[in-house]
């Protein structure tokens, strides 16, 4: 299906968890809402193959009507496996899975 390569910042989410996200561009989200499904999962997520570095894992985005992107959740052992940190530009390659 889609494959999209792109640089963006982490940042941590300001409320409890220490969740770490990226925000896709915006071009990126318009081709992966243009590819999905519609309707196929809950609250407009997309179940993708994510990489960074030497880490691959699949996860899901999600839509953020702030910035009218997707979100990608970055977990604890893909930061501490790639030395990642809040603020950090990282490049990523999102593959939207299919499944």
């Amino acid at each position: 299906m889609g494959e999209f390569e792109f640089d963006a910042e982490l940042w941590l989410y300001p409320g409890k968890g220490g969740w770490h996200f990226v925000t896709l561009p915006v071009e990126v989200a318009r081709q992966i809402k243009f590819l999905a499904e519609p309707g196929k999962r809950g609250w407009g997520s997309e179940a993708v193959i994510a990489r960074t570095g030497k880490t691959e894992w699949t996860t899901s985005i999600f839509p953020d009507k702030a910035s009218g992107s997707f979100l990608l959740p970055v977990k604890a052992e893909v930061r501490r496996k790639e030395r990642l940190a809040a603020g950090q530009t990282v490049r990523f390659k999102l593959s939207l899975d299919g499944d």
